[in-house]
C-alpha cells in the first residue's frame, strides 16, 4: 500500500511539473555580456541580469545563437528567434526554468505578426 501510495504522489508530482512548462516564442535578445531576455507576444521576459542573482534555472541549455541566424547589434552581442519551454513568474514577468531551447530562422519571428519587433538597448 505505501508503495502504491508514494508512485502515485511521483507520478502527481512530476506530471504537475510537466504542466507547469510552457513553449514560449519569439526574439532572444542578448545585448550585452550576462543580459538575456525573451521578446514575445506577452511581452519581455527576464532570462538573466549581468551583475545580480537573476538566472533562470538551466540557462546552460541556451545554444550559442550566433552560431545560427542571428543579428549583429554590439560586436558579439544581438538578437536571433528561438521557441523555449520553460517555467515563468508572471509577476516578476521572468524566466525561471528553461527545459529546452530550439533556434529559428529570423523568418518565423519576422512573419509572426503577434511579435514585437525586438528591442535591442
Amino acid at each position: 500500500m505505501r508503495r502504491t501510495l508514494l508512485a502515485i504522489a511521483a507520478f502527481i508530482a512530476i506530471n504537475t511539473a510537466a504542466q507547469a512548462a510552457e513553449n514560449r516564442c519569439g526574439w532572444i535578445v542578448n545585448p550585452t555580456p550576462g543580459n538575456y531576455w525573451l521578446d514575445d507576444k506577452e511581452g519581455s521576459w527576464t532570462i538573466m541580469t549581468q551583475g545580480s542573482d537573476v538566472e533562470a534555472k538551466g540557462a546552460e541549455k541556451m545554444p550559442d545563437f550566433s552560431a545560427g541566424q542571428f543579428v549583429r547589434t554590439n560586436g558579439y552581442y544581438g538578437y536571433a528567434c528561438t521557441c523555449m519551454s520553460v517555467d515563468v513568474d508572471r509577476s516578476e514577468k521572468r524566466i525561471t526554468q528553461i527545459f529546452s531551447v530550439k533556434q529559428l530562422t529570423l523568418a518565423k519571428c519576422k512573419g509572426d505578426k503577434s511579435l514585437p519587433k525586438p528591442k535591442v538597448e
